[in-house]
């Protein structure tokens, strides 16, 4: 595998170009996933998720052109903290689902469709990984933030919500690239959803197997000894939230 491109910008689309943030850790995989899109080279452009407040990265970032618009895909730190500096630096508004990210701009509406840098971006909210999570369709492509990683899988918050998420992926058209917030493109981004959602069915029924061995009030943590004895245990902490988001799910449905 080549070493990564940090603070180089790599064209991926005739409308999408990424600048990969010098963070890599077991949870961003080599960094985040900093887009650029824009319809022509002489338009102003979309920047979604400008990282951390790493000045470095985000001046690299303002050099690539002017900026009409900043979005966000959810509010984790890696993809939303360096966003108050970088608008006030290239004089954009930034956009999220939740109010609270927004700067001088309103909050996303599930399924509206946003005309800036010559394109047209549809907002799909795609909770699960966190609540505020949305994906950004366009020109047969979709960013996804960290719904979809370009590799492995994501830390859950709410399991019920991701697995409805996933199931409006799915319907995606064949082909749709995936545009992940950390890792490689995806060139089928449908087919890597429903491989997620049997990923997902395979792990609960896992979890079910824990719990009869373990018993019906197993913690998180007993649970991901057993399930996850073969992950590297430098991942068992994020794996207890995903845990804890199954259980959870489980435990709604024998209520239910």
């Amino acid at each position: 595998m080549s070493a990564p491109a940090y603070g180089v910008l790599r064209p991926v689309t005739e409308t999408a170009s990424v600048l990969l943030e010098n963070n890599p850790s077991s949870m961003t995989l080599e960094g985040t996933n900093s887009w650029v899109l824009r319809a022509a080279p002489d338009v102003p452009a979309v920047v979604v998720d400008p990282g951390y407040r790493d000045l470095e990265h985000l001046e690299l970032l303002a050099a690539t052109g002017e900026v009409e618009l900043v979005l966000l895909t959810h509010f984790h730190p890696d993809h939303a903290e360096g966003a108050p500096w970088f608008a006030e630096r290239v004089g954009a508004p930034v956009r999220a689902f939740d109010p609270s990210l927004c700067i001088s701009s309103k909050s996303f509406v599930d399924g509206e469709v946003i005309s800036a840098g010559g394109l047209s971006i549809r907002v799909l909210h795609t909770p699960g990984h966190t609540g505020d999570s949305v994906s950004l369709v366009l020109d047969g492509q979709v960013l996804t933030g960290d719904t979809i990683l370009g590799r492995g899988t994501t830390v859950l918050h709410d399991l019920g919500d991701y697995l409805r998420s996933l199931r409006k992926l799915i319907e995606l058209p064949a082909a749709t690239l995936g545009l992940p917030g950390h890792g490689p493109e995806l060139p089928d981004l449908a087919t890597t959803a429903r491989e997620y959602l049997a990923h997902r069915e395979q792990r609960l029924d896992q979890v079910r197997s824990a719990l009869q061995t373990l018993g019906a009030d197993a913690t998180p943590r007993q649970v991901v000894e057993v399930v996850y004895a073969d992950v590297d245990r430098a991942l068992w902490a994020p794996a207890e939230l995903s845990v804890q988001a199954q259980l959870d799910y489980l435990r709604s449905e024998d209520q239910g």
